[in-house]
């Protein structure tokens, strides 16, 4: 039997305390998404496969997902233990949680937010009654227009410098979507840095049946950053659905994507490690 040396021994101690340590540290941040997943059966489909590949992104890359419907743990005790809020098809209504949000991003929380979590419009079930959010923190104004149907578009890095787009190609075929124009232009706001926008290569985009949910020209972005902010919003987030032939099939899904998770995965880490 070998018998071991005093410092043999205090290295094994070391290496026995420090595990659990190294472990611990294992979880560089905390994701909390927020979600309502009752209204479009395409928001429904992003909510639902949202909160399932997060959760492997998470386990991969050392972060931790949790998720809540309940849209008043928008406040500033819940928040405490989280770096990172994604909301991930609408956004908050009351004006408690509203504020809460607001002081949360202003101390330099972290946000990523999907899809309709930007829309309104008035008058709409979502008007645009949130100045502070829909001008200020997002720039974009209320939402003017969509293509239809759901359909992949060609996106074009307008950024290649942001830590949210470091190793994606100059160009890259995004998943099927229902791609939204805003009321104010993000190019001409001197606090927006405009990440991704629709290639021109992606004309015509959409399908219709009407002749205005088919775009032949124009300049849309997609994914945008506030500098002023810890914050992401992509446009993406509208799975294709068959509503036309009355099945609600699942046609198609945002995370199918590689290039696009990578996206994804490289905003969740730069909001999640980044200071204000």
């Amino acid at each position: 039997m070998k018998i071991l040396s005093q410092k043999t021994i205090g290295l094994l101690l070391l290496i026995t305390t420090l595990l659990p340590l190294a472990g611990h540290a294992q979880s560089q941040f905390k994701v909390i998404a927020f979600f309502t997943g009752k209204n479009d059966l395409a928001h429904i489909s992003f909510v639902g496969e949202a909160n399932k590949r997060f959760p492997e992104m998470a386990k991969n890359n050392n972060f931790t997902y949790d998720t809540t419907s309940n849209w008043n743990n928008l406040n500033a005790n819940f928040l405490a233990d989280y770096q990172v809020v994604l909301f991930l098809d609408t956004r908050p209504e009351t004006p408690e949680q509203r504020e809460a949000f607001q002081k949360y991003m202003e101390n330099g929380g972290g946000w990523l937010g999907f899809h309709f979590a930007a829309f309104a419009l008035t008058p709409s079930a979502y008007p645009q009654n949130w100045d502070w959010y829909h001008n200020a923190f997002l720039g974009s104004g209320q939402y003017k227009s969509n293509t239809w149907r759901p359909t992949s578009a060609i996106l074009k890095v307008e950024d290649s410098k942001s830590p949210v787009t470091r190793g994606l190609s100059k160009t890259f075929k995004a998943s099927p979507n229902e791609w939204y124009r805003w009321e104010k232009d993000l190019k001409a706001n001197p606090d927006i840095r405009v990440l991704l926008s629709i290639d021109q290569a992606s004309f015509p985009l959409g399908t219709g049946p009407k002749q205005h949910e088919i775009w032949h020209s124009g300049y849309y972005p997609v994914v945008w950053t506030n500098k002023k902010y810890k914050m992401v919003y992509m446009n993406m987030g509208h799975n294709d659905i068959d509503y036309e032939n009355k099945t609600n099939k699942e046609l198609s899904f945002t995370f199918d994507n590689p290039t696009q998770n990578e996206l994804i995965l490289n905003t969740m880490l730069w909001l999640g490690k980044a200071k204000k």
